[in-house]
């Protein structure tokens, strides 16, 4: 539901997982909370018989006791902690190497090894014959390396891991030392930016918003852009303000970012409570806190919202809660609940235009909370009461934990610790991350016109990863662009994404 609410957002900051972003906040002049070392956890054997009350005054007491000690939102290993990124390889320090059976290994310091299969190694060959240094693909053919394939010879040089592998043509391999960290599997020595924590919120956010203004949005230097960027992936969201009262200034705004997603709602939306789609956006009626599009498979990325004018009427605030902040409450007090909206999907579906009927592929849907296979990060909160279809496919001893783990999940949300309520003014428009951040509405009345749009999640990612490239480039981009023909087409082949 595109329009589902009228954003005027100063959100709810209040919370985050480490005390780096609460010193982040505290700059920004909001008030720190006291950190306690570690929250109660209240492990309930069986969700299903906690009682209403149970749960709302568990949850009081968390919020109480300490509102800046959300918990990680995925497990951590006991190594896991003791990552931290090396420093970078010096000419008059260079590692250890040598060839084991099948594996290099390569002694970053007296304590600190990572090993690389020989397979492995030959199959990330970018010399000019193995990857194309303009399309940034891999030219070697993988089915041809042998499986039991034997480096002639390993050298440290002070560009990286040089490996002469047997060949007619004395093939050589050269690997940058900030590459092989960044990409060491054997053990994982180096978290990537996208294991970099996000910075949560609560209601205290409403101090101090994530902003820009409209003018760094649209500057060419696009230095701008990076900072609106950097916020969404930070916080879930940010305000432009200055923003021109008009849909053509709003629809040039969401283009900066990429490609506006086409949707049955249409393409940009300028639309009021007049029920023209088939939706609850389309009403008068108050909305409660929910992410848009839960009936594809793949949701809308971010929205964009630009209240144009409202005439004759109040109410209409707009609530933001960041889905992750809540996620990390839930898993804290009750992780049998959390564990529930980790695995049981939810179908959902769009039925209220007569020309089109949406469900998700599978039909089954997708749980509440999803989290990378890999690391275990949760990466998406997709979650829509009115949009739920039935859930025929739960168990008979499921049924009730259900229940009880959705139950815990709406307090959650609706804490008035996690809820950030804000009148939204024409001139301010708010983008949010529709994976992260809910949003909904007060009821309001008279005549409200809003306009907005969904870009998709892959666009705003790409923007924000060429931005990164330009204006924050990691430790293997500064050690490497200026290797021999590191850089073609103006991207450096050994970037950490490709």
């Amino acid at each position: 539901m595109p329009a589902a609410s009228s954003f005027g957002l100063p959100p709810l900051l209040g919370v985050s997982q480490l005390i780096r972003a609460l010193s982040l906040l505290g700059r920004s002049g909001v008030p720190l909370v006291a950190v306690q070392s570690k929250v109660t956890r209240h492990h309930t054997r069986n969700i299903a018989r906690v009682p209403h009350s149970q749960i709302t005054n568990g949850l009081a007491a968390h919020l109480t006791r300490a509102a800046a000690s959300a918990a990680s939102l995925r497990p951590r290993s006991a190594t896991e902690d003791s990552i931290q990124p090396l420093p970078e390889v010096s000419p008059d320090a260079l590692p250890i190497v040598s060839i084991g059976d099948n594996k290099v290994a390569i002694g970053w310091d007296t304590r600190t090894w990572s090993r690389f299969h020989n397979i492995w190694l030959r199959d990330h060959c970018r010399c000019p014959k193995c990857f194309h240094a303009i399309t940034k693909q891999r030219l070697v053919n993988t089915f041809e390396i042998p499986h039991d394939i034997t480096p002639v010879t390993v050298q440290p040089k002070a560009e990286g891991l040089e490996v002469k592998w047997p060949s007619s043509d004395s093939h050589i391999s050269l690997y940058p030392w900030a590459w092989l960290q960044q990409h060491s599997y054997d053990p994982v020595i180096h978290k990537t930016d996208a294991e970099k924590d996000k910075v949560l919120w609560g209601k205290k956010i409403e101090k101090s918003p994530p902003t820009v203004t409209y003018e760094e949005a649209m500057s060419e230097d696009d230095r701008g852009l990076f900072k609106w960027l950097t916020n969404i992936d930070k916080f879930g969201f940010s305000l432009v303000q200055g923003v021109p009262p008009t849909p053509e200034a709003t629809e040039e705004l969401v283009e900066r970012i990429g490609f506006i997603r086409e949707t049955q709602y249409g393409r940009f939306w300028d639309f009021t409570s007049d029920l023209a789609k088939g939706d609850m956006a389309y009403t008068t009626i108050a909305l409660g806190a929910h992410t848009d599009t839960t009936y594809f498979t793949d949701p809308c990325g971010l929205q964009v919202f630009h209240l144009l004018s409202h005439t004759d009427g109040s109410g209409g605030a707009s609530l933001l809660v960041d889905g992750f902040y809540a996620a990390s409450i839930l898993k804290e007090l009750y992780p049998d609940a959390y564990d529930v909206l980790s695995n049981v999907r939810v179908p959902a579906h769009a039925a209220g235009e007569p020309s089109a009927l949406y469900r998700p592929s599978p039909p089954s849907g997708y749980p509440v909370l999803s989290h990378d296979p890999v690391s275990g990060e949760l990466t998406q909160v997709r979650w829509n009461n009115d949009d739920r279809s039935v859930m025929s496919h739960l168990g008979p001893q499921l049924v009730e934990e259900w229940y009880s783990a959705i139950r815990a999940w709406n307090e959650c949300l609706t804490s008035p610790d996690s809820e950030f309520w804000i009148q939204l003014q024409p001139g301010t428009a708010v983008v949010i991350d529709n994976h992260r951040v809910l949003h909904g509405r007060s009821a309001f009345d008279g005549k409200r016109r809003m306009c907005g749009a969904y870009v998709g999640v892959d666009e705003y990612r790409s923007k924000l990863a060429v931005l990164r490239e330009k204006f924050a480039p990691d430790a293997v981009l500064r050690t490497t662009n200026e290797l021999p023909m590191a850089v073609a087409n103006g991207r450096n082949i050994w970037n950490s994404a490709l």
